[in-house]
């Protein structure tokens, strides 16, 4: 059973294509990485996949869902951590949990029990009654996966959650994730730009490249005998540049 399957998936703007004819197979119970450089299309393709984005052409099924006849449906079964977070800053981070929860049709009470159950899962529990606003960035992360978390979907979209973070809070995110996948919790559709922790997490990969899928499948089948992701990574979107001369440089500074 396929979690997300796409069928020729293109999104043009002033007509312009950030994202062209992409047929994605996202396993259900998959850890998937969404790879590719600035600007290749992973985070118009999330807001697609997530119906906030309508795509100029294609076909999307999530959960076993056509998202464009249902995006409700889809919207309450899936998390989404985007990459600008989108928190409260006036708010507690309690009151943030609490308020998403009942957002997402959560009684009250159930709503600050599963904010306080997470609090405590993400380290942040001595943090509860601060506000948002004074979180450091890793802080404001994991509030955000917590945010994503609460309703309990069966799909978690993830932007960039490891970008700006010290090695701490990526541990912390990295060690629950992996969790969540191995008790076949839900399946994660993460994009990010660290390869190496990526390489530890994902099960699957696909990479893109100017808006086309340029690779698919298990991270094993997409690895090959390549060695490492991030050397298949620059064989697959990689090109050759002229490097600047610089000559200048190390030749003693200013005259």
């Amino acid at each position: 059973m396929l979690a997300i399957e796409t069928h020729g998936l293109t999104r043009l703007f002033d007509g312009k294509p950030a994202v062209q004819d992409l047929s994605l197979a996202v396993p259900a119970g998959a850890f998937y990485g969404f790879l590719g450089p600035n600007g290749a299309g992973k985070s118009t393709t999330i807001k697609m996949l997530t119906g906030l984005l309508a795509p100029t052409s294609g076909r999307a099924v999530v959960l076993g869902t056509d998202l464009a006849r249902d995006p409700l449906a889809v919207k309450r079964q899936v998390g989404v951590v985007p990459d600008g977070l989108g928190l409260f800053e006036r708010l507690t981070g309690a009151e943030q949990l609490r308020i998403h929860g009942q957002l997402y049709g959560l009684p009250r009470a159930e709503a600050a029990r599963r904010a306080d159950e997470l609090l405590g899962a993400l380290e942040l529990a001595e943090q509860a009654g601060k506000l948002v606003g004074e979180y450091s960035h890793g802080m404001k992360k994991k509030l955000a996966l917590g945010c994503a978390l609460i309703h309990g979907p069966r799909l978690l979209f993830l932007d960039e959650p490891f970008e700006g973070i010290d090695a701490v809070a990526v541990s912390g995110i990295r060690a629950l994730l992996q969790d969540l996948v191995a008790r076949g919790a839900m399946t994660i559709f993460l994009t990010s730009h660290v390869l190496e922790v990526v390489e530890r997490l994902v099960t699957h990969v696909g990479i893109v490249r100017e808006g086309r899928l340029a690779a698919q499948g298990t991270l094993e089948e997409v690895r090959g005998a390549a060695g490492t992701l991030e050397e298949v990574f620059i064989r697959t979107v990689g090109e050759e540049r002229p490097r600047p001369g610089l000559s200048w440089l190390g030749e003693g500074g200013a005259a």
